[in-house]
């Protein structure tokens, strides 16, 4: 299969993006091939198509299915292995999100857990601690997020996502509204400052 200009910038882009996103650009432009190919593609085609080694294939395609981020396909009266991505780009983010977190988060996690229960010999480990600590809450508020926002559906989280900007006025509007709700059930009486 001979790439299309579209395709070929496409893919040669998600390689290069994908070795700063941490992935081999082999496995990436994969990948870009088989999210925008618009059937599923036997390992010798995606070889040929982007000029590589069927080995190279054949390892990213195991690559991409440690992240399950491909699935095999057998197509009826072919007895290749096809591979494809998921169709819904939203269930491909969270694969993503699920795979770096099991990966990079979680073990980081445990490692500051063990961390913050050894028992400090100096003044400089229990410094050590309060900074390892601040960094162990942050990740674990973010990991609680990402959990809430992840039990959301797909129309939800993109409701989300567009609120933006909203977001922050919300929050600011709360910051202001203990000054404008003075006087109201729950907060301080207002003091009278005139004089008689």
């Amino acid at each position: 299969m001979e790439l299309s200009p579209l395709t070929e910038a496409f893919v040669m882009h998600f390689g290069e993006m994908g070795s700063r996103w941490g992935i081999n650009r082999t496995v990436g432009q994969i990948y870009a091939l088989l999210y925008i190919s618009g059937r599923p593609l036997p390992a010798d085609e995606i070889a040929q198509s982007l000029n590589f080694s069927r080995s190279n294939v054949s390892m990213g395609l195991k690559e991409l299915q440690s992240w399950q981020l491909v699935r095999l396909q057998h197509l009826p009266g072919n007895r290749r292995e096809h591979f494809t991505t998921p169709d819904d780009v939203w269930q491909i983010v969270r694969t993503l999100a699920e795979q770096r977190r099991a990966r990079e988060v979680d073990p980081t996690l445990s490692v500051l857990r063990d961390l913050l229960v050894a028992q400090p010999r100096s003044e400089e480990d229990r410094q050590a601690q309060e900074k390892l600590r601040e960094m162990h809450d942050l990740i674990e508020l973010l990991v609680g997020w990402a959990d809430d926002v992840s039990k959301l559906e797909t129309k939800e989280l993109v409701q989300l996502l567009k609120l933006g900007s909203k977001v922050v006025g919300l929050l600011e509007l709360k910051s202001r509204l203990p000054l404008l709700g003075r006087g109201t059930r729950g907060a301080a009486p207002v003091e009278d400052h005139e004089q008689d």
